[in-house]
């Protein structure tokens, strides 16, 4: 099965220039107060009936069969990308590797904002996108530190913060499934169907 790729969902495009990604980083530093973020991502199974002769493709790590939609939000929870059709037993890290926003990001042809200095600091650093630990660490992508932080400790601050910027995604995820109730239960058709369903 290969994933769909989408674009322009409900409207909305990836930032194509330099100025718009740091529009995106300006709104997310001014609601959520994380600086230097651009957006938050995150992967959501979307529950199927089991499908026809897979096995355990479309079986996921929850217990039930399942296809992944991977998607980007910003800080008015509106997704800038989505990708749509991953077997449910794909991990979330695994999904993202498959997607065209990895390898524009990696490709830097996603035109993502240069260094930039923090709020009250000298040293330049990358823009970001926030995720949960399933999804790989690098320069443009930050998540949790691993284990349990000691109270009070810069990591536990640093983890607390991001979890709260993250949870833009989440929180995504939670309106579309309450606009769009097929999601609420899981979808009595095959997955390639399935994902026509799930997203205009």
């Amino acid at each position: 099965t290969h994933p769909t790729h989408v674009l322009g969902v409900f409207g909305f495009l990836v930032p194509e220039n330099e100025l718009e990604w740091k529009e995106k980083a300006n709104e997310f530093n001014e609601k959520w107060n994380f600086p230097n973020c651009v957006s938050a991502f995150d992967a959501k199974h979307i529950a199927l009936q089991a499908p026809i002769n897979t096995g355990t493709e479309y079986f996921n790590y929850k217990g039930f069969f399942s296809i992944v939609l991977f998607a980007v939000g910003d800080a008015n929870y509106n997704f800038i990308y989505a990708n749509i059709g991953c077997q449910g037993r794909i991990s979330d890290g695994g999904v993202f590797n498959g997607t065209k926003f990895k390898k524009s990001l990696e490709d830097n042809t996603m035109n993502l904002s240069s260094l930039c200095k923090l709020p009250g600091r000298n040293k330049s650093t990358p823009f970001v996108f926030v995720a949960d630990d399933a999804f790989p660490l690098s320069c443009n992508i930050m998540k949790p530190h691993a284990g349990i932080q000691e109270k009070g400790s810069m990591k536990r601050i640093f983890n607390y913060r991001l979890s709260r910027a993250r949870r833009v995604s989440e929180n995504t995820f939670g309106i579309i499934s309450s606009v769009f109730r097929i999601l609420r239960k899981p979808i009595l058709l095959e997955p390639k169907t399935a994902k026509k369903v799930d997203w205009p």
